[in-house]
């Protein structure tokens, strides 16, 4: 497959790479002011002239894909036959070489704007919420300043950690009010802390309100609505690392703002801000996918703005129902834009804590679902 680009025609190399290798090259190159393409087209022409590579361990990889300039795919595969490695070895024998060359710099060289993401998918209970919630827990330990926003009107976010009184407060100015162009005071008022010790007073909560179920109808009467959530955002930008969006479980405008909002800006390298969907193994979700791309491509199209896929979750996932459910997940796992960034099990720690209004990462730490959380949030290379 071959497609235009400002740095001339490109064709697609799929192969595969472990998830490992995968998140080190976007962080790394991220630090280089990189996109992760260019990243691996260098990384491969040095991999060409080098000479005795060790062979690199690539137990678990995924499928994968980059484009190179017209004609590097096909010279990458021969290479690949003359030194007798397989592609997925010759790709991470050609990524660790450009890692082992290009240290991580004592300072980012591009500034870049603060991290967006949506956890978007109309279809409802495949893990919105689980996710958003968790890869924010993960990244709070981890040091980061995250803010996550409840944009589902249901609430569940806001009610699974703790908050659902705030949700119906009388005389308290929300999000819809900050977006609509009404409200007097500063955005900053409506966020609430967690303030567990694991996440050191860096972890916020713009909660959901019960006018949320409004905003589709409120929006359409709003100027230059899909900027409506970003201008509502904006004042708080300056004071986080991460802002996570809970996504609506709905098409329309309400999605077309988040969407926005998470696009690449100016001078913001590729696949940092963007979407990730958490999905189910089976036919629904591919159909409910196809929707959601649709009006991504769509906005984009029409705005003439660029919005990245950072990838698919497979949530939920247990083998032991039938060939059908990992004959779903197994499609998923051929997908190479988006990829798959993980695929979780159905496990209970993850229900026991929404149940009992305590975020994940403090009810079960060393959990499978927790790490699971922490891994995703690696992938975010903040």
């Amino acid at each position: 497959m071959s497609i235009p680009s400002p740095r001339g025609e490109r064709e697609k190399l799929i192969t595969s790479l472990t998830p490992k290798l995968r998140r080190l090259l976007k962080i790394r190159a991220f630090e280089h002011g990189m996109d992760i393409q260019d990243a691996a087209e260098h990384a491969i022409k040095a991999w060409y002239t080098a000479a005795k590579l060790p062979e690199v361990v690539t137990e678990g990889a995924k499928t994968w894909g980059t484009f190179l300039p017209e004609g590097e795919p096909d010279r990458f595969r021969q290479q690949c036959s003359e030194r007798g490695v397989t592609y997925v070895q010759g790709l991470a024998q050609a990524l660790t070489l450009w890692l082992d060359n290009h240290p991580s710099p004592t300072t980012p060289l591009t500034a870049q704007p603060v991290v967006r993401v949506i956890v978007a998918n109309q279809k409802g209970g495949v893990g919105k919420t689980f996710i958003s919630s968790g890869m924010a827990q993960a990244l709070a330990e981890a040091g980061r300043r995250v803010l996550i926003v409840d944009y589902d009107p249901q609430g569940h976010l806001t009610a699974e950690l703790g908050f659902e009184d705030v949700m119906y407060e009388d005389d308290v100015e929300t999000l819809l009010m900050h977006m609509d162009g009404t409200a007097k005071g500063h955005i900053g008022d409506l966020l609430v802390a967690l303030d567990h010790k694991r996440f050191g007073e860096r972890l916020h909560l713009l909660p959901a309100s019960d006018d949320a179920f409004l905003r589709d109808v409120a929006l359409s009467k709003v100027s230059f609505s899909e900027a409506a959530l970003e201008r509502a955002l904006e004042p708080l930008e300056a004071d986080y690392d991460v802002i996570i969006i809970d996504g609506p479980p709905s098409l329309g405008l309400n999605m077309d703002t988040a969407l926005y909002y998470v696009r690449r800006r100016d001078g913001e390298l590729a696949d940092r801000s963007g979407v990730i969907t958490p999905v189910w193994a089976n036919k629904a979700s591919h159909r409910a996918f196809r929707l959601l791309q649709s009006q991504k491509d769509d906005l984009c199209r029409k705005g003439r703005i660029q919005v990245d896929y950072l990838g698919l979750v497979v949530n939920a996932y247990d083998s032991r129902r039938g060939k059908l459910v990992k004959a779903n997940k197994d499609q998923w796992e051929l997908s190479t834009s988006p990829a798959v960034l993980a695929v979780i099990g159905d496990l209970k720690e993850g229900r026991e804590a929404a149940d009992g209004e305590i975020p994940l990462l403090e009810y079960a730490p060393d959990s499978e679902h927790a790490q699971a959380m922490r891994d995703l949030a690696k992938e975010l290379a903040v």
